[in-house]
């Protein structure tokens, strides 16, 4: 089963958003939550991910745990919400927020600079909030990020523009993850940016469901030189984002990070896909869930 309007079951997938960069009103900034028992965890704080939340019937209290693939705008630009909203709608338990290299910083910046007297306004002059619920970051690389015994969330990094001409200090602490999420004999991969690599096949391995970036078919790249390179070093294209589903056995794939395009464009891109991948294709739309339980 998988509709945007559906409840979700024990185990399941919803795309809160499905765009990049790209200010698009259809297409909110990338963000993921996946529901499992009770337990709701978001993959990812895009543009306008609360109001997705809102959308979609969940209620922002019931967040426990966020988990960033990277630290670029699209990606984070709704994170002090999250930690904010969360909190106002009833939160009653800390906020814990992994991710890269930086995020301890980020977070700990939106707490003491950025949103420091809104939570001190809210907390001390409204105390019908019930006081501040606190929020804690933690840094986190390769492997398990966190076992409950129930269900399981692990990362790798994955190369999301590694290769463009930075200065050494800046890659130095430039870290990009995926996440593989298990539970039940169930997997479920999050591909976050990147290209086709050794990371991200790591944790697709076997997935029910892979959530991969794809931003364009090679159709659409292929006169482009800027997008060509897009698509050669930060952003996967229609072929790769097959032959990694492909090669790694995964039974549902779900594209996301979507460039804005015409319905003919979608349609070629999903072409592109179904001749390498024979599998069960989904190209995301905001809102969509995929059940697997």
């Amino acid at each position: 089963m998988s509709e945007a309007s559906s409840t979700p079951s024990p185990l399941s997938i919803r795309l809160l958003g499905t765009g990049g960069p790209w200010v698009n009103p259809k297409r909110y900034g990338p963000s993921a939550l996946i529901s499992v028992g009770e337990e709701r965890l978001l993959f990812d704080t895009g543009r306008g991910v609360g109001i997705r939340l809102v959308e979609a019937g969940e209620d922002p209290g019931r967040l426990s745990m966020v988990f960033l693939t990277h630290h670029h705008l699209d990606h984070i630009s709704d994170l002090g919400d999250i930690m904010i909203t969360s909190w106002l709608r009833g939160r009653s338990k800390e906020l814990v927020i992994y991710g890269p290299t930086g995020t301890a910083a980020i977070v700990d910046a939106l707490l003491t600079k950025v949103y420091a007297k809104d939570i001190e306004w809210r907390s001390d002059g409204e105390p019908t909030w019930g006081g501040w619920q606190p929020v804690r970051a933690i840094d986190v690389g390769p492997g398990v990020v966190i076992d409950t015994g129930a269900w399981r969330v692990s990362c790798e990094e994955v190369v999301h523009g590694h290769a463009l001409p930075f200065r050494p200090e800046f890659l130095e602490t430039w870290r990009c993850l995926g996440y593989r999420f298990e539970a039940g004999g169930k997997v479920i991969t999050l591909s976050g940016d990147t290209v086709d690599c050794e990371g991200v096949r790591r944790l697709a391995k076997g997935a029910d469901v892979l959530v991969h970036c794809c931003f364009a078919g090679d159709a659409e790249v292929a006169h482009s030189k800027h997008l060509s390179e897009v698509g050669r070093h930060t952003l996967a294209t229609a072929s790769q984002v097959a032959r990694v589903a492909r090669d790694s056995g995964v039974g549902h794939l779900v594209l996301t990070h979507l460039r804005p395009k015409p319905p003919e464009m979608i349609e070629a891109l999903r072409g592109e896909v179904r001749a390498i991948y024979d599998g069960e294709v989904t190209v995301g739309e905001d809102l969509h869930l995929v059940s697997l339980a």
